[in-house]
């Protein structure tokens, strides 16, 4: 595994193509998140999609999966936004939320039949600045490790996951509450599905 450290409020951005290239090859990437780190693959990339599930244990066809975009121009494409489920998702992003929306016609193969997507639109230069250099959404899912202390920890994540992804891009300390997943299929009444790092007050 390659480390690529980007010091926090700040975004390298020979170290973002790096590692953008990486995913476009259909390579895993470890990077940070406004929440926990995440590891991350290209969208539209099966192989990899299937790959990063393995590594984390997720059995695609049956559970929930969540795309991250740069921004909601990129994520207009896979899901379907309404007016009301535009005010909503203006208000709380870019942060900690993944808003649980309609899924559009343009989807990757391994979210065909699926009727909802997880949508992040993460508060971190980073994430953002990879999705948008990669070109396309990334699959994304939270690292998991034995001791949630670590969660914080680059160096400890980049031990756990070694062998499994190809970067992790140091950016410092990380959380170690997830985002609050928020249902907003139907627009006129969002629902929390999970607390995490902020309430949903919408």
């Amino acid at each position: 595994m390659k480390i690529l450290k980007i010091y926090p409020g700040q975004v390298d951005s020979r170290h973002i193509a790096e590692a953008a290239a990486t995913i476009r090859d259909g390579g895993v990437v470890i990077f940070p998140t406004d929440t926990l780190y995440a590891l991350g693959c290209d969208a539209l990339n099966h192989r990899a999609i299937e790959r990063m599930c393995r590594i984390k244990g997720i059995e695609p066809d049956s559970r929930p999966l969540s795309l991250l975009c740069a921004d909601l121009s990129q994520a207009s494409d896979y899901v379907r936004i309404d007016n009301g489920a535009f005010r909503v998702l203006r208000h709380y992003l870019p942060g900690p939320f993944t808003f649980l929306l309609p899924s559009a016609l343009r989807l990757p193969k391994a979210f065909k039949g699926r009727k909802t997507i997880g949508l992040r639109v993460p508060d971190n230069d980073i994430a953002r600045a990879l999705a948008a250099e990669t070109g396309s959404p990334l699959l994304c899912t939270s690292v998991r490790l034995d001791d949630p202390e670590e969660l914080e920890e680059p160096d400890s994540i980049a031990m756990h996951y070694a062998t499994a992804a190809e970067v992790l891009i140091d950016g410092g300390h990380g959380g170690t509450v997830p985002s609050t997943i928020v249902d907003l299929t139907d627009s006129s009444a969002p629902e929390t599905v999970r607390e995490g790092a902020v309430p949903f007050e919408g």
